[in-house]
């Protein structure tokens, strides 16, 4: 059965956030049984508006049996034909839903680093998000259901309303945000578990999610000068990465580098993951969730990053739309909320303060970030 929910969701990822063409190659990877449903949407709309699409399945059951025996020349052969595959493209659609978040836990750790850099940077990193039109959001299965902590039916409906929020508004109202913070330099963090985080923005533009590169989607981010952060902070949301879930994550910085890092879970894992690479204790990414409809961490980087009135502060790898030099295999986004019930925290740029406890106070931007404002 045709579920209208997916004809309506496929028709914002290929119109409006890929704004598919006539005769433009569009790759269509699902991840995960689930998927297929809205998967069958999205070639139908590509379809209807004259491209070409073609289609990949995967998920991470079947990630695993590859990463359990391969070399290192097999990762490369293997990206080698995948990259081929994304250069020939002009849009991405990832749909990703496995059955299984927690697939590869028990992955060693040197294969994972061989995977990031040697396939997911390569083909993900450097070709598909900077040199095609792309966009990426999971699919609500039951696994995503039981993170969320919701019966399957509840969770249905709260991911549709999130995910078909009206973009279009949402973009006018991102525009003082972004038009401020191209004009900011001293960024100041301040929040319960010791958070005190100082960094300089300057010269480093904003850029407005709206849709257009992840579903559902509600952030302004820029990046930091890439030694400019020093202070303390203590993220106060869950993260799943590479099948763990991390907790109680806190970061020191020193000019710019992570020289403390701590967590409640695996610090071996953590150690092992900020240690990638030379760029990885280093941040490629400062971000403000804005969606309202996002209120509750759900561990799904796509939900989490966009929680009304958070932040998100990234080790690894820039983007190029608001570069500070920063490489790396990993992209980690890590987020902190700052509502009142999640005990509160400011945002200041240049001694102004912009953001107390989750809402902005300052009237160009007061209000402009609700659910009446935005359709939902």
């Amino acid at each position: 059965m045709i579920d209208p929910r997916n004809d309506k969701l496929a028709d914002i990822l290929v119109n409006y956030s890929c704004r598919v063409q006539k005769g433009e190659l569009v790759y269509v990877e699902m991840k995960g049984i689930p998927t297929i449903e809205l998967g069958k949407a999205v070639i139908r709309k590509v379809t209807k508006v004259g491209g070409i699409p073609f289609w990949y399945y995967n998920d991470e059951s079947i990630i695993r049996q590859f990463l359990l025996t391969n070399t290192e020349e097999q990762i490369k052969g293997f990206a080698k034909f995948h990259l081929s595959m994304m250069k020939q493209t002009q849009a991405y659609i990832g749909i990703r839903g496995s059955s299984n978040p927690f697939d590869l836990t028990d992955i060693p750790g040197s294969k994972m680093n061989l995977w990031n850099s040697l396939y997911y940077k390569p083909v993900h990193l450097e070709q598909r998000v900077k040199r095609t039109k792309w966009v990426v959001l999971r699919f609500p299965n039951d696994a995503m259901a039981q993170l969320a902590q919701q019966s399957q039916e509840q969770f249905e409906r709260y991911y549709y309303d999130v995910c078909c929020i009206d973009y279009a508004k949402m973009s006018k109202a991102m525009d003082p945000l972004v038009k401020l913070m191209s004009k900011t330099d001293k960024v100041c963090i301040k929040g319960p578990g010791e958070t005190d985080l100082t960094f300089s923005i300057k010269g480093i533009p904003p850029v407005k999610c709206d849709g257009r590169l992840n579903i559902p989607d509600g952030e302004v981010y820029t990046a930091p000068v890439r030694n400019s952060i020093n202070g303390v902070i203590a993220y106060n949301t869950p993260s799943l990465e590479e099948g763990t879930v991390f907790e109680n994550i806190r970061f020191e910085f020193k000019n710019g580098k992570i020289v403390k890092a701590t967590n409640s879970v695996d610090q071996k894992k953590m150690d092992r993951l900020l240690d990638t690479d030379a760029g990885a204790r280093y941040i490629g990414e400062f971000a403000i969730g804005v969606n309202p409809m996002v209120k509750e961490p759900m561990k799904d980087t796509l939900f989490d990053e966009k929680i009304d009135g958070s932040i998100h502060l990234t080790p690894g790898q820039c983007y190029d739309e608001a570069p500070n030099g920063n490489q790396s295999a990993i992209h980690w986004d890590l987020v902190l909320i700052q509502r009142k019930d999640y005990g509160g925290g400011e945002i200041w740029f240049d001694n102004r303060l912009i953001r107390k406890d989750g809402e902005f106070v300052i009237t160009e931007l007061r209000g402009k970030f609700t659910r009446k404002a935005l359709g939902g």
